[in-house]
């Protein structure tokens, strides 16, 4: 009779694993990066020299080479050499259609970012400008209940007029003088 099989519960449902292991899935990601990495090697210098030395290689082989130690005729055109640069064509542009995928996904997912960020942004420039705006008004609310200069010396001459005028005159004499 087999032990029914222990199940952990300190990982995702995805990945519990068992007492009878499961051989380890390959990840997708991996595999995108594994293309991506074939399709940006093709797209550089260092392989189109690699291919055009391969061609000539080849070439060169089927052409100075004894009859018996050749594998691809000339007068046939190097059919052999045509289907080995087809099979990487045909290879070559899924690899980049596939590459180019990803990138336009990281794209969009880049622009949603920068998408969210500028939204951030514009509220909290929004949320600035309305609380330099609050500052104003209370700066001017101050400003208007500050004493200003004219108004203190206006004060001064009343006060001064009123002194002058002597405490024996009546208010509303001293208020006609002035």
């Amino acid at each position: 009779m087999a032990k029914p099989s222990k199940i952990t519960l300190d990982a995702p449902r995805g990945r519990r694993t068992t007492m009878l292991s499961r051989a380890p899935q390959p990840s997708r990601d991996r595999f995108g990066r594994a293309t991506e990495g074939i399709a940006r090697g093709m797209g550089t210098p260092w392989f189109l020299m690699g291919l055009t030395i391969f061609c000539m290689a080849w070439i060169a082989w089927n052409v100075l080479m004894p009859e018996d130690l050749r594998f691809d005729s000339a007068t046939n055109g190097f059919t052999a050499l045509t289907l080995v640069l087809s099979l990487q064509a045909s290879y070559a542009a899924p690899l980049i259609l596939l590459a180019q995928n990803r990138q336009d996904d990281r794209d969009r997912v880049q622009i949603e970012q920068d998408r969210q960020r500028s939204e951030r942004n514009l509220a909290d420039t929004e949320y600035l400008a309305r609380e330099i705006v609050a500052l104003r008004m209370a700066v001017t609310d101050i400003t208007s209940e500050v004493v200003t200069r004219d108004m203190l010396r206006q004060e001064l001459k009343s006060l001064i007029e009123h002194l002058d005028a002597g405490p024996d005159q009546p208010r509303a004499e001293r208020s006609k003088k002035s």
